[in-house]
């Protein structure tokens, strides 16, 4: 059945249009007008968003789960329960991201995960387009709270049994290009499609230059879990953020990176290679307490997430996170969506699908106010359940 879709505004979000049509048959938009170029049939199937800006789903590359779930627990209803929460909040698609742990456990993790990354796309919750493996192949003096025990050598056969149990659904890979074997390891990460994103490195500046010469093209959680810039020992940081050929990923929470550097940040990497993250953990969605990522446990509150005194994720929704950067940088909405938007799909190689309103691509899309909160989401031309923020219309 055909749908037709309109709202107020949209955000492409290259463009800003006003009172459009957006037509859809089986889950893809086949039109894209404004409203005065189109009369809608008198019995049509219609979804109207007379006072909202609709814009595409948001893409979460990194994140480790929510409503009191971990993507590590290799279970379907878990699984389910985080997607579910992510779609609320305007998250479409994402890459379900691991943490450390024995490599037992992350083969499970990753053969479970693999089997979500290839099922039918006919969903109503978030959809995990592949995988995000963080760890092991990071740096013990960057690891953060990834346990020390179960860090490994980076090299093309260690990848290769990852690669294998997610039956091929790993589509970024964090590393520390500094550690013995991780330039061989990015070089064949290509050859399998992998992106290799920069992190959890004590890396210098010519050390981070030879990852990104070997194929690295990102950099996971820019300042955090990263050597200092130094003006006389630039390191990883001036490498991240003066090339401009290499995206970068952020934590916009105010707990992870001070609003000023946040600024810093955006106008080193501009609205082109800047991507939102929200590293979000099993807490949340959820009320204040103790809660797993991976195997340990993470300790939560006044919105910050702790092991052994050390910041271990976040609670941030990719929404939110929109809204923040509208408030540190005095961005306009239609900037801050294109860095959880099309950026991510940019980097993973999908906007002939997703993070771009336009023909041809997948109907996901999310219904917002004028100052970023998510009141609906539409995934394949279909109306989500209730949003944190459902109004009635």
């Amino acid at each position: 059945m055909t749908t037709f879709i309109t709202a107020g505004h949209l955000i492409t979000p290259e463009q800003w249009i006003d009172a459009p049509v957006i037509v859809v048959d089986a889950g893809i938009i086949t039109d894209l007008r404004a409203r005065h170029e189109i009369e809608l049939p008198a019995a049509a199937r219609c979804l109207d968003f007379p006072d909202l800006i609709l814009a595409p789903g948001f893409i979460d590359i990194h994140i480790h789960g929510g409503a009191g779930h971990d993507v590590m627990e290799a279970d379907d209803k878990a699984l389910a329960r985080i997607e579910m929460l992510m779609a609320r909040h305007g998250v479409t698609a994402y890459l379900p991201t691991t943490v450390t742990a024995p490599e037992g456990r992350t083969l499970q993790a990753l053969e479970h995960l693999g089997k979500a990354a290839g099922r039918n796309e006919n969903s109503r919750r978030a959809i995990p387009l592949g995988i995000h493996l963080e760890g092991p192949f990071i740096s013990h003096a960057k690891r953060g709270v990834h346990p020390p025990a179960n860090l490994i050598q980076p090299s093309p056969g260690a990848l290769e049994r990852f690669w294998q149990a997610s039956e091929g659904k790993i589509r970024l890979m964090t590393i520390a290009p500094e550690i013995p074997g991780a330039v061989e390891t990015i070089r064949y990460a290509r050859t399998l499609g992998v992106h290799s994103s920069l992190g959890h490195s004590n890396a210098t500046y010519e050390e981070t230059r030879a990852g990104i010469a070997a194929g690295a093209d990102h950099a996971t959680h820019t300042f955090n879990a990263m050597r200092p810039l130094d003006h006389r020992d630039p390191g990883i940081l001036a490498a991240v953020l003066e090339d401009d050929g290499l995206s970068a990923d952020i934590i916009v929470d105010g707990i992870h990176v001070d609003p000023s550097v946040v600024r810093l940040f955006l106008r080193a990497k501009g609205d082109d290679r800047a991507v939102l993250i929200t590293d979000a953990i099993s807490a949340t969605g959820m009320p204040e307490g103790v809660y797993k990522l991976g195997d340990f446990e993470v300790q939560v509150k006044d919105g910050r997430c702790e092991s052994a005194g050390k910041l271990a994720g976040s609670v941030l929704t990719l929404d939110r996170a929109i809204r923040n950067v509208m408030g540190f940088a005095h961005w306009q909405l239609q900037r801050a969506v294109k860095l959880a938007t099309l950026n991510p799909a940019r980097l993973l190689g999908v906007t002939n699908q997703r993070g771009l309103v336009a023909t041809g691509r997948r109907a996901d899309l999310v219904a917002l106010t004028h100052d970023g909160t998510v009141v609906h989401a539409i995934i394949g031309g279909e109306l989500i359940g209730d949003s944190p923020n459902t109004r009635s219309k």
